[in-house]
């Protein structure tokens, strides 16, 4: 039997988190939420993990920092933004850098699972 793909979500907003997994589940995605970037890299599913989904502002290490460290340590899994604030410096900058697309909040559904079905078909 194949392993199902391992979704990463990034928030350091809970409602967020919440509405992202409940929506990701509905589609019968494995999903997991972290508060931060510190916690998904503690966390132990690094290496189950097939996409990222992070915000690109976080509370301690930003959504562009986590992208960074994640391919120092050679972690190729696929990477969506998603922003608040967007701006086409950081946009450049995490697609240059490999990241799937970086989307703007609020996210539309169909938007979100574009960008997911992408980053899994690769």
């Amino acid at each position: 039997m194949a392993q199902r793909q391992l979704i990463a979500f990034v928030d350091d907003d809970q409602a967020v988190c919440e509405t992202m997994m409940g929506l990701l589940r509905a589609f019968d995605f494995d999903a997991e939420a972290f508060s931060s970037a510190e916690e998904f890299l503690d966390s132990g599913r690094l290496d189950e993990t097939s996409c990222l989904i992070t915000d690109v502002q976080l509370g301690g290490m930003s959504g562009l920092q986590l992208q960074r460290h994640l391919a120092d340590r050679g972690y190729r899994f696929r990477v969506i933004f998603i922003t608040a604030f967007p701006d086409d410096r950081v946009s450049t900058q995490a697609m240059n850098a490999g990241a799937i697309d970086v989307l703007s909040k609020p996210v539309t559904k169909d938007a979100l699972l574009g960008a997911i079905h992408s980053a899994l078909d690769r």
